[in-house]
């Protein structure tokens, strides 16, 4: 196996391939220009509306190593707008792609819960789409290869595409043919080019991280086969209101989705979706399942009209159903640090689970260092020695909690509460209690 994959010359492949507009979306869809920030990122309006501001954070990923403890770092604003013509909920583009994702701290291989639910993928879409030897499967965001391993044990041809070199090369090493790049229109051309159209794209929780969204779902209409299917799953938006998710909010997150905006999205780049999936993943995601309008015709789920309607009954095709979001939030931040103030006044010791990109977020913006929690514990060995990013609470193995027993372990990684409880039981023997922050704090 090569260790790296050609991604041909620069020039663009032919005109057969460029991705339709829906003459209803703004010509800017497909004019290349970039996001500007204090405007909408898919629609170019101006921004006015808040959403919810989480004041100033540092970058979620982006751990402290021990040598960096006395250097300062970097905050940047957690203010998310929502567009009053599209209704995109965004955070503006305050640090580039290039910096977060070159060096990532996140593999997916380590969440037990999240190979199964690739597996489980896998094994439905095989056969649903009659994909064999002679297909391609192209995974955006592929990270380690969690996923594509599956995909890859079938005999079907595999190439992820994946930003973070480092990751990147996790998947490499196990046989994963990878392209470490950011994805888009230029990249589509020169991938088909050179390994042809994809007959299936997987987009899992992607789309929000990317701050030119024409550009990357532009590409994938230039990429996608003629009669190909895409499937992407990102956290639904309004699961993010109605479960008080604000965590979920940092900067490698830009965009916050709704099923009608991103509809009206994949519209405009000539991709129309004929499916939809409601998922418990990440505390309630969406799976989308989308073809080119230029393909064969192909039936629609009734469960897309069903999805409609219920934005459109919930509002949130209206700005009124984004307002109130800030003072929720709010009073969550003051219910949990009365509880773990009251737990400390009694004499408690507490540890953290987990180093994710929420827990910094509900961290930071509730102020909790290490006058509350003593340290936290991860699996995944890149991030234990160091410390999390503001609040410099140090990130240790899991076998810590056995050798400190704690009182209270805060579950910082909540939609995964079920996994971590199963895999860590044995904090109840002395007595050890877990808390979860997030929708409403429960103690288990």
């Amino acid at each position: 196996m090569s260790d790296t994959i050609s991604v041909g010359p620069s020039e663009s492949a032919s005109g057969a391939v460029t991705s339709p507009i829906d003459a209803d979306a703004p010509s800017f869809a497909a004019s290349g220009r970039a996001p500007t920030r204090g405007r909408c990122r898919f629609c170019d309006e101006p921004l006015h509306a808040t959403f919810v501001d989480l004041g100033m954070s540092p970058l979620c990923q982006r751990h402290v190593t021990p040598e960096q403890l006395d250097r300062m770092e970097a905050f940047h604003p957690l203010h998310v707008r929502v567009c009053t013509s599209c209704f995109l909920v965004q955070l503006a583009e305050y640090v580039p792609p290039e910096e977060i994702f070159e060096d990532y701290a996140y593999f997916s291989s380590y969440s037990d819960s999240w190979l199964a639910h690739a597996e489980r993928y896998v094994e439905t879409i095989v056969p649903a789409l009659g994909l064999d030897a002679s297909s391609l499967v192209v995974e955006l965001a592929s990270n380690d290869g969690y996923l594509l391993q599956y995909m890859q044990r079938t005999g079907i041809r595999t190439l992820g595409v994946e930003p973070a070199k480092n990751v990147a090369e996790a998947a490499i090493a196990r046989g994963i043919p990878t392209v470490s790049a950011f994805f888009g229109r230029d990249l589509a051309a020169r991938l088909r080019e050179n390994h042809g159209p994809a007959d299936l794209i997987v987009a899992n929780n992607v789309l929000a991280h990317v701050p030119d969204i024409n550009d990357f779902v532009g590409g994938i209409a230039i990429l996608l086969a003629t009669d190909g299917l895409l499937t992407a799953e990102f956290p639904h938006l309004h699961e993010l209101i109605a479960g008080n998710q604000f965590d979920t909010i940092y900067h490698e997150h830009f965009s916050y989705l709704g099923f009608l905006t991103v509809r009206r999205i994949l519209r405009a780049h000539g991709l129309e979706i004929v499916d939809v999936e409601r998922l418990a993943t990440h505390g309630g995601s969406l799976r989308i399942h989308a073809r080119r309008l230029t393909g064969r015709s192909c039936p629609v789920s009734p469960r897309v009209a069903e999805l409609v309607r219920l934005e459109q009954e919930l509002g949130y095709d209206r700005i009124d159903a984004y307002r109130g979001f800030g003072e929720r939030v709010a009073a969550t931040k003051r219910r949990l640090l009365a509880f773990l103030i009251d737990a400390k006044e009694r004499g408690a010791s507490i540890a953290g689970y987990g180093a994710p990109g929420k827990g910094n977020t509900l961290l930071n913006y509730c102020g909790i260092r290490t006058d509350f929690l003593d340290y936290t514990v991860d699996r995944n060995p890149k991030k234990q020695g160091n410390f999390l990013p503001g609040t410099r609470i140090p990130i240790r193995a899991p076998e810590e909690l056995r050798r400190t027993r704690p009182d209270l372990v805060l579950i910082l990684p909540w939609n995964l509460r079920d996994e971590i409880v199963g895999q860590h039981g044995y904090v109840r023997e002395w007595g050890g209690r877990f808390v979860v922050p997030i929708p409403e704090l429960q103690v288990l």
